[in-house]
C-alpha cells in the first residue's frame, strides 16, 4: 500500500479538469498503455493568445498518475505558456504534498506532456512526444537525454532512483549500466562545480588545506593505487603544494609527469588554479 498524502487522494478522487477540448490550441501525448502510464493534455489560449484560458487531461494509469495530472492542469491554468513551460515535476509533486518516490515518474509524465502541448502550439508538430536522442532503455523507450534530465533537475544518484523518476531500468535491467554511467557523469559535474564555486570564494588557509586533502583522497590517490602508487601530502607553503609521492609511483621514470598532469593538474581543476605541485626533497 502505497502512502499517498491527503492532497494526492483527493486529486485521485475528485481530479480537476478531466475531459478533451475540441478546439485545443496544444496537444501533448506521453506514455503508452503497454508502458502502463498513458497521459494526454490539451490547453486553449485566452482571446489574446497570452494565457492558458482552460487545460484538460486523460490518463491511463495509477493513483499518483491521476493526481499528478490533476496537480499539473491547477498549476499551469492562467499562465503564460513561457511561465508554463518552466514548471518542473517537482512544482507537481511539491503541490500535492509529496508522492512516494516509487511513483515519481508520474510527475515526470505531467512535465513532459505539458512540453509536448506547448512544442505543438508553437511548431505545429505532433504532440505525440517524439523521441529526441540515443534510447537507452529500450524497454520504456527512455532516451539519454530524458535520464540526464531527471537525474540533473531531481538530484538524483542512484540507478533506482533514475528508475523511480523514468522508469528506466525497470524492464529487463539491461540498460543499467549506462544508466549508472550518465549518473556518475553528472556526478562529476556536480563536484567540479562545486568546486568551481569554492575557488570563487577566498579560502582561508584551514579550508584549502581541507580540499586539497579531499581532492587528493577522492581524485588522486585512487588513481594512482590502481597502478600500485600512492601519494602523501607533506606541507603546503602558499601556492606550493609538496608532496611525497609512494609505491611504484616513487620508482617511475615519469613521476615528473605524474606530478605536473595528474596530482597537479586534479588539485588545480578541483582547489586553485594557482597551486604548484612540487616532490618532497630528499
Amino acid at each position: 500500500m502505497w502512502d499517498y498524502t491527503e492532497k494526492v487522494l483527493d486529486h485521485f478522487r475528485n481530479p480537476r479538469n478531466v475531459g478533451t477540448i475540441a478546439d485545443a490550441d496544444g496537444v501533448g501525448q506521453v506514455g503508452s498503455l503497454a508502458c502502463g502510464d498513458a497521459l494526454k493534455l490539451a490547453f486553449k489560449l485566452d482571446a489574446k493568445k497570452e494565457r492558458i484560458a482552460d487545460v484538460k487531461f486523460q490518463t491511463f494509469g495509477c493513483a499518483s498518475a491521476i493526481a499528478s495530472s490533476s496537480a499539473l492542469t491547477e498549476i499551469i491554468k492562467g499562465m503564460t505558456l513561457d511561465e508554463a513551460s518552466k514548471v518542473t515535476n517537482r512544482d507537481i509533486a511539491d503541490v500535492l504534498g509529496g508522492l512516494p518516490e516509487q511513483k515519481m515518474h508520474c510527475s515526470v509524465m505531467g512535465r513532459e506532456a505539458l512540453e509536448a502541448a506547448i512544442d505543438n502550439y508553437r511548431s505545429g508538430k505532433s504532440g505525440n512526444r517524439l523521441l529526441d536522442g540515443k534510447v537507452i532503455c529500450t524497454c520504456f523507450g527512455v532516451t539519454e537525454e530524458e535520464i540526464q534530465r531527471v537525474t540533473r533537475e531531481n538530484n538524483l544518484s542512484t540507478v533506482d532512483e533514475v528508475t523511480n523518476y523514468c522508469k528506466a531500468g525497470g524492464g529487463c535491467g539491461n540498460c543499467k549500466k549506462d544508466i549508472e554511467r550518465i549518473v556518475q557523469e553528472i556526478r562529476k559535474e556536480r563536484e567540479t562545480a562545486a568546486a568551481v564555486h569554492v575557488r570563487e570564494k577566498k579560502l582561508t588557509t584551514i579550508q584549502k588545506i581541507r580540499l586539497i586533502e579531499e581532492t587528493m583522497d577522492r581524485e588522486i590517490r585512487p588513481m594512482l593505487q590502481k597502478d600500485g602508487g600512492d601519494v602523501e601530502l607533506i606541507d603546503i607553503v602558499g601556492t606550493r603544494v609538496i608532496v611525497s609521492l609512494r609505491g611504484m609511483c616513487a620508482h617511475c621514470h615519469t613521476a615528473e609527469v605524474t606530478l605536473k598532469e595528474v596530482v597537479e593538474a586534479k588539485l588545480r581543476e578541483f582547489v586553485s588554479s594557482d597551486l604548484v605541485v612540487e616532490e618532497e626533497k630528499s
